[in-house]
């Protein structure tokens, strides 16, 4: 029998827009009358779906979460997605009891202790140590509790030195530092963490990804995490909701999740469908290339992609003659200013494309666990027909955007600043 510590049942909230207060006792006095003769008030109106990309016509409110309903079972680790304004930190705010929902109801079983912004649940004018104190007993544990860990949470935080300082004076690091450690620690049943980990080092957002992984495994606690970062969602999370415009977009698997994310919202680039009619080639032109999409491994177009995953190169191809023995497809990967980083034709693994029947052809090529770093690559083509120069196309096939993934497959990120490329190492 499942065991559901989060219930979250048609859950919706409404802000409104703009100046919330009224500035003269005349709006006062309207207001009052509109709402007693029961005439339109604006306060009144039914609000507008959550896309910060349109402007408001009508409304002064908006949705920024609109009947939003899932499950979240005990010991689950659930990455929370979406792009800004997607709703994910009021989601958060709700749950945390930050905030009430204008409509619908949510059932938490257990204690939750939140990670939500910097300085949050911290008096600045008491020490660090204070704070712990102050922190475990708003989530009801005894002195002495909290006395038992307080020794790993300060060693945790790496804030020995200034852990009877007033908070006040802890920089942004140091105040997520001693925040994460205290929320991991004390023990909660369920740990909300939002993209404040951001503002760490790496090497402290590994520390705290690792600490996730083992209270949630070893202890089965449940951890909601905000990340815009697909590596750690993708190396912590057991399960995934994507959020768009408010609404429950898919619950479900973090692969799948991560994907339908990247799928829909693809960058602005610019429209490579034309490549078939340029006149910027060279060569005999018997087949020519029409154009290059970009799909995951399930078939779903895409844009942009996760370094690690699998990426498959479609090429359309036009064949402008008749029998034809043998095709040979070359592609190179360039960076955003041109220069080369790799290439691949189809021969160089003895594969050749023979005796096309149709006006077009489908060609595919799979790469196994995309290397790049994050960036914008640029595709360039070649295509050899019977040892003879077929199509040399001037013009750029297509781009695709690289975003980091859990490339190493632990969660931490590496140095993605240096060179182009990721490299897995087996050490011994």
């Amino acid at each position: 029998m499942s065991d559901v510590v989060v219930k979250v049942v048609g859950v919706s909230k409404r802000y409104r827009l703009g100046i919330v207060g009224v500035k003269t006792m005349f709006e006062d006095v309207k207001k009052y009358l509109n709402k007693y003769f029961k005439r339109i008030d604006i306060l009144q109106d039914e609000g507008e779906v959550n896309d910060r990309t349109i402007t408001s016509t009508y409304s002064n409110y908006v949705w920024s979460l609109k009947d939003v309903n899932f499950e979240i079972e005990k010991g689950d680790v659930v990455g929370i997605i979406g792009r800004n304004g997607a709703g994910k930190s009021t989601l958060l705010k709700i749950l945390s009891r930050i905030t009430s929902p204008t409509e619908g109801e949510i059932k938490i079983k257990g204690k939750i202790a939140s990670l939500l912004e910097v300085g949050t649940g911290f008096h600045p004018e008491l020490t660090g140590r204070e704070n712990i104190y102050l922190n475990g007993s708003i989530l009801g544990m005894t002195k002495a509790e909290i006395n038992a860990k307080l020794h790993d949470i300060i060693e945790f935080a790496e804030v020995q030195r200034y852990i009877d300082t007033p908070v006040k004076r802890y920089s942004s690091g140091m105040y997520v530092r001693l925040a994460f450690s205290i929320a991991a620690h004390l023990e909660p049943d369920i740990l909300i963490v939002d993209e404040v980990l951001a503002v760490g080092d790496a090497s402290f957002q590994k520390k705290c990804i690792d600490k996730m992984k083992e209270i949630s495994q070893k202890d089965a606690r449940t951890i909601l995490f905000v990340s815009h970062s697909m590596a750690s969602i993708q190396s912590l999370c057991s399960k995934i909701i994507l959020l768009n415009n408010g609404g429950v977009e898919y619950v479900g698997n973090v692969d799948e999740g991560v994907e339908r994310y990247l799928a829909k919202y693809k960058s602005e680039i610019i429209d490579y469908s034309n490549i078939e009619n340029s006149l910027r080639r060279e060569g005999n032109l018997k087949v020519v290339f029409s154009s290059l999409t970009f799909q995951t491994p399930n078939g779903v177009d895409i844009d942009s992609i996760l370094s690690g995953q699998d990426l498959v190169f479609v090429f359309k191809l036009k064949i402008n003659s008749k029998n034809i023995n043998k095709i040979d497809v070359g592609f190179s990967i360039h960076d955003s200013n041109h220069q080369g980083i790799c290439n691949n034709y189809s021969s160089y693994q003895n594969v050749f494309f023979e005796n096309p029947e149709s006006d077009y052809i489908i060609v595919k090529a799979v790469i196994s666990k995309l290397f790049l770093v994050p960036g914008k690559y640029i595709i360039q083509g070649r295509i050899i027909v019977d040892d003879e120069e077929s199509d040399f196309c001037f013009e750029d096939l297509g781009e695709i955007k690289v975003s980091m993934g859990d490339f190493y497959g632990s969660g931490v990120v590496g140095q993605t600043n240096w060179g182009n490329v990721l490299l897995k190492a087996k050490w011994s």
